[in-house]
């Protein structure tokens, strides 16, 4: 169980604004009484006659070619059993979550309340009509194999079950590539698995189908050794019961070269791990809790290759790298069903990109250090969004090859699809994330008696994004801890009116800003200040960012960040940007926040400061200097304004892709920006949005965020010497989230220039 304060974060996140995690969302307009008589009565007939002449015309006129059903009974959900088919609904929506985000794939998530297989199947059979494909999700062994095997006989849709496949798949990719480290033949290898469920049963048979000899397996389950002979062996198991003297898991690891774990946590040590051969591959698969850490088998065996199902250590096997690209290589082809030439494609496409050249921007989302082709990284990562290129493709085709595809692509055209489909922006804030947990900065929140920042600093140091250092007094700040149930270990307290270094901050506060009227004493007071105190903390290098605002008014909380941290060498101005995330793209606004009315040169500062970050984030910026003429339609001094930013921009900077002064739909919309003004310099619409000044800014990217459906992050200050970040006053724990990890990112930025790696 979750203890207290993440068990009420999960409950509340369920529970708060719309219950549940899923919706359905119109994709047509239907605004008036035209569009009713074309979605409803009398328009709706046409299609329905003419799939009624030609069924294949449901995956042209319906949402059935991108609609995937999750279907449970609720007998094995995740590590909780058979908890029953209701309680099991989080789960699948969450299933659904997956789908949506990694592959664009809608999801009806469908609870089916008996425990009778035959129950699941029938009920399967009569979806045919109305899905594209089944994904099958925590039902108990052997059911699972049973259920399966009658769907894929019986339907002419793909039907997946994920907790067979999906380990078995990627897991396949990370044993291919990890013996092509060791050098040794996949048809010599002694395989031995702890585990003897629907994922360890398929996996192995997957391991049989990629060159693993079924007698090189040994496969134990919680009675030990599965052993030809034994009592009570169901048909699946009896398919891995083998001639051998070894009765314990201990004694089946001796001479073997593969040890796969899909079973509980803790199970090896190091010292059976000894016996094994030379070079060993350890994938340590139970999750949460491997069955022995990646540390304590390195220890042991410091010559092995070590995979776990955790995001903390390398190698991880995650079934999110399978099934939402499986599934959509199947649909897009209209596949009749989900077979092996598919899953064998997917792992072969998994272990090839492994082995490609890791971009810049991967790189960037997951701490910076090169991903190369080794030991530590023998599969792809998560939020590889690569994976949707090479996977999809790579799955579609292998369908077409064997036969059950109902179109052919081009699978160039089809990779440019996908790219479309889902914008790489998308993935920016789930990459920042992960690149934070590689290596979490401290980070200073002045407000630290504020819930709102307690329960945001819970969550930062529980998910490893961050270690949070709270200002203020100490008393106050447990209170309110224990009021909303939370813990405060791991975070760091610090009182700035009993600090033992406030008198050497004072002093540092007075040589700064003593020529700019400042006395000693007045330095002394305000170091009191938490807000003073955290950026001096942060000017000294005792933390690395500082995220403030939460019960300030925005210019109180800039204006001590300008007098104790200031500009960044060679800038004279600090400006705002909002990162407004769409359903299918993102963009930067700037300046929204900081310089009311700026001239020329600040217009051409703002753009440079706001690529610079764009960049950082692994995003190619392509900026649009906005104004309400086109390239010289207007003449009016306003224009002439962002004219002249823009010659500046060519000038200093000739190969940033910025233009303008343009208007916001000519910078947006690729037909306008690419048919009408040929000669712009961006190749392709833009990301980068720089306003002429605050008021149209502010009022953009407030009226998006209410009205257009817009996730706004931000105001992410740049231009700034050190890593601060203001909120806006009264900011959601989301937000602050939000803020946290861009200040991290931001602060390991910082870290790298100033001790660049080798």
């Amino acid at each position: 169980m979750a203890p207290p304060s993440r068990r009420q974060e999960a409950l509340d996140y369920h529970s708060q604004g719309r219950p549940g995690k899923i919706e359905v969302t119109p994709t047509k307009p239907f605004k008036d009484q035209r569009d009713l008589s074309l979605a409803y009565t009398p328009g709706v007939a046409e299609p329905c006659l003419d799939i009624a002449k030609n069924p294949d015309d449901a995956y042209r006129y319906t949402a059935k070619g991108n609609l995937v059903a999750v279907v449970t009974n609720g007998t094995a959900v995740l590590g909780l059993g058979n908890i029953g088919a209701l309680a099991g609904k989080p789960v699948m929506e969450g299933k659904g979550i997956l789908f949506k985000v990694f592959a664009d794939i809608d999801v009806f998530d469908l609870e089916v309340g008996s425990e009778n297989p035959e129950d699941v199947i029938r009920f399967c059979q009569l979806l045919e009509p109305t899905v594209g494909g089944i994904n099958l999700e925590d039902i108990r062994s052997p059911d699972c194999f049973y259920i399966e095997q009658r769907l894929r006989e019986s339907l002419s849709i793909p039907v997946f079950h994920d907790d067979q496949h999906g380990t078995a798949i990627i897991s396949g990719a990370a044993l291919l590539n990890a013996l092509l480290l060791v050098k040794k033949e996949i048809s010599e290898v002694k395989v031995v698995f702890a585990g003897a469920g629907a994922a360890a049963i398929a996996t192995a048979e997957h391991y049989v189908r990629l060159g693993v000899r079924r007698e090189h397996i040994v496969m134990c389950d919680h009675k030990g050794v599965i052993y030809k002979g034994r009592d009570g062996l169901d048909e699946f198991k009896q398919r891995f019961a083998i001639e051998t003297k070894a009765r314990t898991l201990a004694e089946a690891l001796q001479g073997a070269d593969v040890f796969v774990g899909l079973s509980v946590a803790g199970i090896v040590t190091g010292d059976m791990l000894q016996g094994m051969a030379k070079k060993p591959v350890i994938f340590a698969l139970a999750n949460p809790t491997p069955e022995i850490m990646p540390d304590e088998a390195k220890k042991a065996r410091p010559d092995a290759i070590v995979a776990t199902g955790r995001s903390d250590f390398p190698n991880q096997v995650n079934n999110v790298l399978g099934f939402p690209f499986i599934f959509r290589g199947a649909l897009d082809v209209r596949a009749k069903k989900i077979n092996e030439d598919m899953e064998m494609a997917a792992t072969r496409a998994l272990a090839e990109l492994a082995k490609a050249e890791v971009p810049e921007s991967v790189t960037r989302a997951y701490g910076g250090d090169k991903l190369k082709f080794g030991h530590d990284y023998l599969i792809p990562k998560p939020f590889d969004p690569r994976v949707l290129l090479w996977v999809a493709p790579a799955v579609a085709w292998a369908a077409v090859a064997s036969g059950i595809a109902g179109r052919i692509i081009d699978v160039e055209e089809y990779r440019a699809e996908l790219e479309a489909r889902l914008g790489r922006e998308r993935q920016v804030m789930r990459g920042l994330i992960s690149r934070a947990q590689q290596d979490p900065p401290s980070i200073v929140f002045p407000e630290g008696d504020d819930p709102r920042i307690l329960r945001a600093s819970r969550i930062l140091s529980d998910e490893g994004i961050a270690r949070p250092i709270l200002l203020g007094d100490l008393d106050a700040i447990r209170r309110q801890a224990d009021d909303a149930s939370l813990t405060l270990e791991d975070i760091e307290l610090v009182n700035p009116r009993t600090a033992t270094d406030r008198d050497q901050l004072a002093q540092d506060l007075w040589q700064l800003r003593r020529r700019r009227g400042m006395t000693l004493r007045e330095a002394k007071g305000r170091v009191l200040d938490p807000m003073y105190y955290g950026l001096l903390m942060l000017r000294a290098g005792r933390t690395d960012a500082l995220v403030a605002g939460e019960e300030i008014d925005y210019p109180d909380a800039l204006r001590p960040a300008l007098e104790v941290i200031g500009a960044e060498p060679g800038r004279k101005h600090v400006s705002g940007i909002y990162m407004m995330i769409f359903r299918q793209q993102t963009f930067f606004f700037a300046d929204t926040t900081v310089n009311i009315e700026p001239d020329a040169e600040t217009l051409a500062e703002i753009a440079t400061a706001t690529a610079k970050f764009v960049t950082r984030l692994g995003i190619e910026p392509r900026v649009a200097m906005l104004s309400f003429s086109n390239f010289g339609s207007v003449k009016h001094p306003a224009a002439a304004k962002v004219q002249q930013a823009v010659t500046l921009l060519h000038a200093r900077d000739p190969e940033l892709q910025v233009d303008g002064e343009m208007q916001a739909d000519t910078a947006v919309v690729e037909r306008i920006l690419t048919r009408v003004y040929p000669f712009a310099k961006l190749r392709g619409p833009a990301n980068v949005l720089i306003f002429p000044d605050l008021n149209a800014a502010n009022i953009a990217y407030k009226l998006l965020a209410r009205l257009g459906d817009a996730q706004a992050i931000g105001p992410i200050l740049v231009g700034m010497a050190r890593p601060v970040h203001v909120l806006q006053r009264l900011s959601e724990v989301p937000d602050i989230v939000n803020m946290a990890v861009i200040g991290a990112i931001d602060a390991l930025e910082y870290r790298r220039q100033v001790r660049p790696t080798k």
